[in-house]
């Protein structure tokens, strides 16, 4: 069969190329051009997916990108993998999700399946996304299309993570929507999870990512609490993690990053209140991870004032601009809030990264668009360890002369001016 993935970010391009590595056929679709353009040259815009993956799914024939939504016309299923953000009153941006789907209702065909993976609010699929393309189309969902909800479960550098070995959660908006589904993922994965609504589903990715949330705030919290004791917490985590039950642990930072975790929640408590229900637990876990930024940056300003510098004209690098290690995501990583922050107690805040050259356009931190990685090497006031990329953990710190702020625990070995935060 021929499957449209629209969308080739970090959630469709992996997903398309299991598709092709399965025997099926994939029309990668997307808006940013300079995309299709690498692809159409066998070339990679990733670093965890290499150039030689999408030049054997180039090679074989079986896969097209193309900024053309007219080409729909030729597929028997579309899968949507598209952002869905917050907008500035931090509240959910399904535009993206809604967009999309009118123009695939231009192209819609009966028997046709489609599949939105993009992360959103229990009844986006059956509601919102349906009405748009019932209303384009002109066909029913469930008698003359089919439509479903499969969240992603994409780790972006993870090697282990790989599409066709995590288990698929598949929800369809009818039993006859849901088989459909089924049938689309098992030829690609090796375990289909079928839920029994899109709703389901959609709670289902809401879920993974507030427990994940809820437990980084817990430890963050204790990270502070701890701190004012002159207890490790990183070192308390490794003794508690070796109890063989009821344990799982999770790890401090400067603050939350990616695509997921800072946004997710927020789509639950959002909601919620059109039921009447008060998510107070992950709101609380929601503010004790935003405000971590601010909590390091005072690390800072002790760190300098120990060394009797005013963090006013400090210059101070970051290590690390990703939100996790050794990839180019820098999704709402905890660096740019680090960088605003720093900057408005006016030092000057500069930042190292291997993985990312140039800090591209983003939504909400515009400001710092063309701004360039600098050479990792002596001379600055204070070093800030944001990332915890494999280059730091060998580097010499000693050699620096400076304080170095460590938000991830990442060092063993411990310079002269080494202070956790």
């Amino acid at each position: 069969m021929t499957v449209a993935i629209i969308g080739l970010g970090y959630v469709g391009l992996p997903l398309a190329l299991t598709f092709v590595e399965a025997g099926e056929s994939v029309l990668g679709l997307d808006i940013d051009t300079s995309k299709v353009d690498l692809l159409s040259q066998g070339r990679t815009y990733f670093k965890h997916i290499p150039s030689e993956r999408i030049q054997a799914a180039v090679k074989l024939g079986r896969f097209k990108a193309s900024v053309e939504f007219s080409e729909i016309v030729a597929c028997e299923a579309v899968i949507i993998c598209v952002p869905t953000p917050l907008n500035r009153h931090r509240e959910p941006d399904i535009s993206y999700v809604l967009q999309t789907g009118e123009s695939i209702a231009n192209w819609l065909k009966p028997e046709m399946l489609v599949v939105l993976e993009s992360t959103t609010y229990p009844g986006t699929t059956e509601g919102e996304l349906r009405r748009v393309l019932e209303k384009g189309s002109g066909l029913l969902a469930g008698e003359d299309f089919y439509l479903a909800y499969s969240p992603e479960r994409e780790d972006p550098g993870n090697p282990q993570s790989q599409v066709k070995v995590i288990p698929k959660v598949v929800g369809g908006y009818s039993p006859r929507c849901l088989e459909r589904v089924k049938a689309l993922y098992g030829r690609v994965v090796e375990t289909v999870v079928p839920v029994s609504s899109c709703r389901v589903a959609e709670a289902t990715k809401l879920t993974e990512n507030i427990f994940r949330s809820v437990n980084i705030a817990l430890v963050n919290e204790l990270k502070m609490v701890y701190g004012a004791m002159g207890i490790d917490i990183w070192e308390v985590i490794e003794a508690a993690k070796t109890k063989p039950f009821g344990f799982m642990p999770f790890y401090p930072g400067p603050g939350l990053g990616g695509h997921c975790i800072p946004i997710d929640p927020f789509y639950l408590t959002w909601k919620a209140r059109e039921f009447g229900q008060h998510t107070r637990f992950i709101e609380l876990a929601g503010e004790i991870n935003q405000q971590m930024p601010a909590y390091v940056v005072e690390q800072v300003v002790n760190a300098l004032n120990i060394e009797g510098k005013a963090v006013k004209n400090a210059r101070i690098l970051l290590l690390g601009l990703a939100y996790k290690p050794d990839v180019e995501d820098d999704r709402e990583s905890p660096a740019y809030r680090l960088m605003e922050l720093l900057e408005q107690r006016g030092a000057q805040a500069f930042f190292h990264d291997p993985y990312i050259a140039v800090i591209p356009k983003t939504r909400e931190h515009a400001q710092y668009a063309g701004r360039q990685s600098v050479p990792f090497e002596p001379g600055y006031d204070l070093y800030l360890l944001v990332t915890a990329h494999s280059e730091f953990r060998s580097y010499n710190f000693s050699d620096l002369g400076a304080p170095i702020v460590d938000t991830r625990g990442l060092l063993k070995q411990y310079p002269d001016k080494y202070y956790r935060a």
